[in-house]
């Protein structure tokens, strides 16, 4: 897509708080942000990162122009110097984060964003904006595409979308996430995301009768027939004259056309019996679509019914996260540089002990067993911290200290990657389809149990020794 500047999306407080940075004289201060979140939507075993390609457009194209000087002059609450300030910005900060197609679990630093503190501060909208939305979807995407068992599933939900972006970035989002296709025309175009779709039930209405209306799409299309049949009668009406088209294409263009959509009733039983009625007609082959307000939910319920159905088009409840349209990403200050350039660790404390922040300039680890190829769980530690896989690693919950776990015979491997260096893109974005393919391949390494729907496993993510003293002294220096 066109890259925009997206400067101005902000909360107007970035501004405030940046504006007395600079008065203040530490606008230059180096600091150290992280976007973490702290619970997986719908109660979920896992995250899917995505929104790392839009955050580096953002990020390039960070700058403020006469216009919008302009109008933070008529404000008339910033200063004339810091007004100048922003005339001449040029974005200078380090930039790490998780790749796309990553599955993530809370409290892990998904991005960090470190340099001067009135530019680290300023960006927390948008990278909270563009993670938290693209994750939800991916997230949802995976958990439905998991429901569908194997079978092709494809986004279908541009029309309920939250806002042009909210279809645009979401189809990307859910094709990161597993979809193998979306109803998208311009998703196809900016992201290579394969687009398609055939007949409304309005094409079938505009027909004197419902065979006209299927033998006129197949004489235009007769290599991409797939028949709604629910505009009439599914059975007595959709099902017959799909199959009296279908005989006309073989007869007339040697084609066997590809199948045919439910999009009401009880599916289930109608896909049943429609299978039966096309495998009779000498179309086995010919498949069922379903789509009409399906979530992960009732994709499985679906399929324990035993549905015949071999495809399925996911709208609103995707597109929106329909169940829990929120995906609770915060940024924090985790840490400041003083005038030596040492890191000096910030902890935020609260009554509430999972909005309790983990201090200091960090890095993940995943740690991987060797016989199995699965996670065996995640370790977030202090920046400059190395696991080395020769030796035993001991895990422990950093909350309930006593259930530790020694590992050994594990590969290890840093979870981030640097997307900026002083403000320069030293990153190089993937086809989508590569992470598409690479989150299909990190999803098999979660066992079972973390993947479940309701009830997973909690995977662990625990602290470095270092890390958790580290927050611990901090913890006690905050006793009153």
């Amino acid at each position: 897509m066109t890259e925009k500047n997206l400067t101005m999306l902000t909360d107007f407080y970035e501004f405030t708080m940046a504006n007395g940075y600079f008065e203040k004289g530490i606008a230059d201060r180096r600091a150290y942000f992280d976007m973490f979140f702290r619970r997986v939507p719908d109660g979920g075993g896992y995250a899917i990162m995505a929104g790392v390609e839009q955050l580096i457009d953002y990020f390039k194209n960070l700058h403020f122009t006469e216009e919008d000087i302009a109008y933070l002059r008529r404000r008339g609450c910033f200063s004339e110097s810091f007004l100048n300030y922003l005339r001449e910005f040029e974005f200078a900060c380090d930039v790490w984060a998780v790749p796309e197609g990553t599955p993530v679990f809370p409290g892990e630093p998904l991005v960090t964003v470190a340099g001067p503190m009135i530019q680290a501060q300023f960006v927390e909208t948008m990278v909270l904006l563009t993670i938290n939305h693209q994750t939800l979807i991916a997230t949802k995407a995976s958990r439905i595409t998991r429901a569908a068992q194997g079978r092709t599933v494809l986004e279908f939900g541009s029309r309920r979308a939250q806002g042009y972006d909210g279809a645009i970035y979401g189809a990307r989002a859910a094709y990161i996430g597993g979809c193998q296709g979306t109803a998208c025309v311009l998703a196809d175009r900016d992201y290579k995301i394969p687009a398609g779709g055939t007949m409304a039930h309005s094409w079938v209405q505009m027909f004197d009768s419902e065979y006209e209306a299927f033998k006129a799409y197949a004489d235009i299309y007769p290599d991409n027939c797939v028949f709604l049949v629910d505009t009439y009668n599914v059975l007595k009406s959709g099902v017959p004259n799909a199959i009296r088209v279908a005989r006309d294409m073989v007869s007339e263009y040697g084609i066997r056309p590809r199948g045919i959509r439910l999009d009401s009733g009880d599916i289930a039983y109608l896909s049943i019996e429609a299978r039966k009625m096309l495998d009779a007609a000498g179309f086995p082959d010919m498949q069922i679509m379903a789509s009409n307000s399906l979530d992960e939910y009732l994709v499985r319920d679906l399929l324990v019914q035993g549905a015949q159905i071999d495809s399925f088009g996911i709208g609103e409840r995707l597109i929106t996260s329909k169940s829990e349209p929120v995906f609770g990403g915060v940024y924090k200050l985790a840490a400041v540089e003083n005038g030596q350039g040492e890191i000096v660790p910030k902890i935020k404390v609260s009554e509430n002990v999972e909005k309790i922040t983990t201090p200091h300039f960090k890095q993940v680890y995943r740690l991987f067993d060797k016989a199995t190829g699965k996670a065996l769980g995640d370790v977030i530690t202090i920046h400059d911290e190395v696991i080395d896989a020769a030796l035993p690693y001991v895990l422990f919950d950093p909350i309930h200290t006593w259930k530790q776990r020694v590992v050994s015979d594990y590969t290890v491997r840093p979870l981030r990657v640097q997307l900026f260096q002083a403000g320069k893109c030293v990153y190089q974005n993937p086809a989508i389809s590569d992470i598409r393919s690479y989150c299909l391949a990190e999803l098999d390494t979660l066992w079972e149990e973390i993947k479940r729907f309701e009830n997973p496993q909690t995977y662990f993510v625990d602290l470095s020794r270092r890390l958790w003293d580290c927050k611990h002294e901090l913890l006690e220096s905050c006793r009153i």
